[in-house]
């Protein structure tokens, strides 16, 4: 169901109306409401400056909520956040959770980067986004900061940081609660927590939760085709692949406290959790928009045609935390170690675009089992030791530390084109070594001028290192038919095909003789795929029978007309006219950086419940290294640097006789060293014009941009029960220098080349200028309970999804073809989603029903645009259900 603009105006009017009207008509002198009703706002409590205090004390922007209020919004999994957090954007590719706060982040989820907004569990940095999976039950709340938090938070904290913090055990009680739910797509779910006090001063805290869907967030297009009469078992097999979406996932956690002393503090978090199901891949729009001249907008993109491999996805996640914190009077020490460790693993369900108006599926290839296989492991340790101050009178309050971060990762990637004509079988980068290193020292006080101005300040200097050994490239085989002729093809990653991955038994390819070069593209496969035949054409060049390997042809594999040559005893003995084989070359690469981040401001309190602050802060986001081509040193890139200025005013008031707050907050970014991907020469060969045969994507310094933005907030708390709280965000983003190569105008006829692009005066992608949530509640006693509601509307004006932003692409030949006539429109428009619960509580009961995105809206969150590539990430689909709860 699509929502017309009368209908979000509607939806929109009557939530004000309903706010206005109450506001207008109920008696302040209403002593029996007043007595029903709290007499102040609720505090937020939040940890922006690594220590618990009230929210309006903050000089930054700061969303804190509550589990039980995410709960209630319909929020149960992090991509859910961004309904009620203005400015944040949350996708997710292949599994791999992207964040952007105000148009900064990161979209390189591969180990050659990092994330730009930096995702914290209970605090504790988060390498791995893919981490993030199933920590998102039993929550005391989850915190964004927005802005740099270089000083506070250190590493890739540029954009700012997603803190999610998991309930703590409570001494001296017993308590929990059970939960269940069903919902749509056959869903349901089980969450719970069981709070143990162990004697006066010691406690534990187990909680649990697990989700199953039955049924993907997309619809399986094919399926419609392969059950009618006279289908090809091929296209029958193809109707019975699942759609992505499927879920399988369950989480578990320990917490224990015990207060050793009156000031002595241990803290122990043990989690883990499993996902599986099939998995998140986009959806190719590219051929869709180009045969059907509409935008994605008209298009349904969840109409998805799967063909050929089934999607599956695996990953485990485990971690285990420790804290001490001691108090030695006057200043304390905390002390903070984590480890964590991802396995991850998905194959992408294959798919040839998604449905449009008059498609002929004749012409789909439905045997065909081209794929993306990722994997992924990751082992962290985080180290962190903090000197605080413990005084709340003293003048000054300060902390001062060091940390450390170390981790090794193994990351597998196989990209395998099973039914192409001739030659090209796949391309894979895969490293069993992988390293990270951080190191940093750091400083940050308040200095109380007087009883109404503070001066605030922090340093913090890094050192980063990286490394990784593995190998990357193409996986082909180029086999000739009779008189030389090109080519008898090969066909790879048919049914039941599992690749070997980090499992392959050994990652150095330098001076590989013809033999063992065989050998290691047989070595790519840990399971062959039943109809392959690779291992057949190539084992006798193996094991040295036959340096031409084994010819022959089958009815399901296209050779053009091609035939194996005549057998002759003297020369070939049944092989190949020739047998060209490609692996992957080496890689190798290795960079460092050191720099440092600032915050410097000013606070003044300018009554007991206003304060205006200015300040200034820096945030950095790791830099790295490419890929490396031949022989040649990677070609490394910088750290990203971020500067802000901001002012901002945090004001709480008296309102029809109710506490309420409204805040604003004026900033301005400079973007420098910005990572743009472009594409480079990646073969050299001074016999051909033009010299380079081959270009990849790499990543690099070579941009700039600048952000000015407002944000408003305001909590309201009204008469008859009612609550109203508003967040909105205006941003004004624009690329101020960058030039790159045109990837989605890349000639392959011209060895890869694409034209150049000037991106300056584009919008960031991901950057709404207007982008607004609006949360309306009510709170009613009913018989011997109490009834509450609750609509979360959220608003996000238009924004680009590259950046692009649907530039005319001008080929290498000077043809010009809009955006839309080539492909690649990357502009979603503006959407509103709305989130609706209605719940009844009667002493530990609870009883709820809801729906997350009510009128379905369908947008993308995330696009990964290239050559004929226009792949589209979706928000979610509309969920409806109902939940039980039960606290004791």
């Amino acid at each position: 169901m699509k929502t017309t603009p009368v209908m979000k105006a509607v939806l929109l009017c009557l939530m004000g109306a309903a706010a206005a009207s109450h506001a207008q008509t109920a008696p302040v002198e209403d002593t029996k409401k007043k007595a029903e009703e709290p007499a102040k706002l609720d505090t937020v409590i939040v940890t922006s400056n690594r220590r618990l205090e009230v929210a309006q004390k903050v000089s930054g922007v700061v969303q804190s909520i509550t589990g039980d209020q995410l709960r209630k919004d319909g929020i149960t999994e992090v991509r859910q956040l961004q309904g009620a957090v203005p400015g944040l954007n949350i996708g997710v590719q292949e599994g791999n959770v992207e964040i952007y706060i105000r148009g900064v982040g990161s979209a390189n989820n591969t180990e050659l980067g990092d994330p730009g907004a930096a995702p914290h569990f209970n605090g504790v940095y988060i390498p791995r986004p893919r981490g993030l999976g199933t920590m998102f039950y039993d929550l005391e709340r989850v915190e964004v900061n927005k802005g740099p938090q270089g000083t506070l938070y250190g590493r890739n904290a540029m954009a700012g940081t997603l803190n999610i913090l998991s309930a703590k055990p409570k001494l001296g009680q017993t308590s929990g609660y059970l939960q269940t739910e069903l919902s749509n797509r056959s869903g349901r779910g089980a969450e719970g927590a069981l709070n143990l006090g162990l004697g006066s001063n010691m406690a534990v805290r187990g909680a649990f939760s697990y989700v199953k869907k039955d049924y993907g967030f997309v619809n399986h297009t094919a399926s419609v085709a392969a059950s009618t009469p006279g289908a090809s078992s091929f296209l029958t097999a193809a109707g019975k692949l699942k759609p992505a979406g499927l879920e399988d996932n369950w989480g578990g956690r320990l917490s224990w406290l015990w207060d050793l002393t009156p000031s002595t503090r241990l803290s122990v978090v043990l989690d883990g959790g499993h996902e599986s199901g099939t998995g998140y891949p986009g959806a190719n729009i590219n051929d869709a928009v180009k045969s059907s001249g509409l935008r994605a907008e008209q298009l349904d993109l969840r109409n998805v045609v799967y063909r050929g491999t089934q999607g599956d996805m695996t990953n485990d996640l485990r971690g285990a935390m420790l804290k001490v914190e001691q108090d030695f009077g006057g200043f304390g020490l905390e002390a903070t170690v984590s480890r964590r460790t991802v396995d991850f693993y998905q194959t992408n369900a294959s798919s040839s675009g998604i449905d449009w108006p008059g498609r002929n599926y004749s012409g789909v290839n439905w045997d065909d089992f081209s794929s993306v296989y990722w994997q992924q492991k990751s082992t962290s340790t985080i180290g962190e030791v903090r000197l605080v101050s413990t005084n709340p009178a003293s003048s000054l309050q300060w902390s001062a530390g060091v940390f450390g971060f170390d981790e090794d990762q193994e990351v597998g990637f196989l990209s395998l084109a099973d039914a192409g004509y001739c030659c090209y079988s796949g391309t894979e980068f895969t490293m069993p070594d992988v390293k990270g290193r951080s190191a940093a020292v750091f400083g940050d006080a308040t200095f109380k001028l007087n009883n109404e101005m503070r001066v605030i300040g922090g340093l913090r200097y890094t050192r980063e290192t990286k490394s990784r050994f593995g190998i990357g490239g193409n996986l082909a085989l180029t086999l000739g038919a009779e008189n030389f002729d090109c080519c008898i093809a090969t066909r790879f990653g048919t049914e039941g095909f599992r690749p070997n991955l980090l499992g392959r038994p050994s990652f150095n390819v330098t001076g590989l003789t013809r033999q063992q070069q065989a050998q290691f593209l047989i070595d790519a496969s840990l399971k062959p795929g039943g109809r392959d035949t690779m291992i057949q054409q190539i084992i006798a060049i193996a094991n040295g029978t036959n340096d031409f390997g084994t010819c022959f042809t089958r009815p399901d594999i296209s050779n053009g007309g091609k035939t194996c040559p005549v057998v002759n005893p003297s020369d070939r003995a049944g092989g190949f006219s020739y047998a060209n084989l490609t692996i992957p070359g080496q890689q190798f690469g290795s960079s460092k950086a050191n720099f440092g981040d600032f915050r410097l401001g000013y606070e003044w309190d300018l009554r007991k419940d206003t304060m205006v602050y200015a300040k200034v802060s820096t945030g950095h986001k790791a830099g790295g290294f490419n890929d490396s081509f031949g022989d040649e040193v990677p070609e490394t890139y910088a750290p990203e640097k971020l500067t802000v200025a901001e002012l901002g005013l945090r004001n709480a008031f008296d309102f029809m006789g109710r506490r309420a707050v409204a805040n604003v907050t004026a900033f301005a970014y400079r973007y420098n060293n910005q990572t743009f991907q472009d594409l480079t020469c990646i073969a050299f060969d001074a016999t051909k014009t033009p010299p380079c045969s081959g270009y990849s994507l790499v990543n690099r310094n070579i941009g700039g941009s600048r952000i000015n933005g407002l944000e408003f907030e305001t909590r309201l708390q009204l008469p008859d029960g009612f609550k109203l709280d508003l967040n909105a965000s205006l941003l004004d983003t624009k690329i101020t220098r960058g030039v790159v190569a045109d990837a989605r105008a890349q000639d392959f006829g011209a060895g890869g080349q694409s034209p150049l692009i000037s991106l300056v005066g584009n919008e960031l992608p991901l950057a709404s200028k207007l982008n607004m949530a609006v949360r309306i509640q009510q709170v009613l006693p009913l018989a011997s309970g109490r009834l509450d509601w609750q609509l979360l509307a959220s608003y996000r004006s238009s924004y680009y999804l590259s950046q692009f932003n649907e530039q005319d692409i001008v080929f290498l030949n000077g043809t010009r073809l809009t955006a839309l006539a080539a492909g690649f429109p990357d502009r979603q428009q503006g959407f509103t989603t709305f989130n609706l619960g209605i719940g009844y509580q009667t002493g530990g009961l609870r009883l709820e029903a809801f729906a997350n995105n009510l009128t379905n809206e369908q947008a993308s969150n995330k696009a990964i645009v290239g050559s004929n590539l226009n792949i589209r990430f979706l928000n979610d689909a509309r969920s409806y259900g109902l939940r039980a709860r039960y606290d004791f």
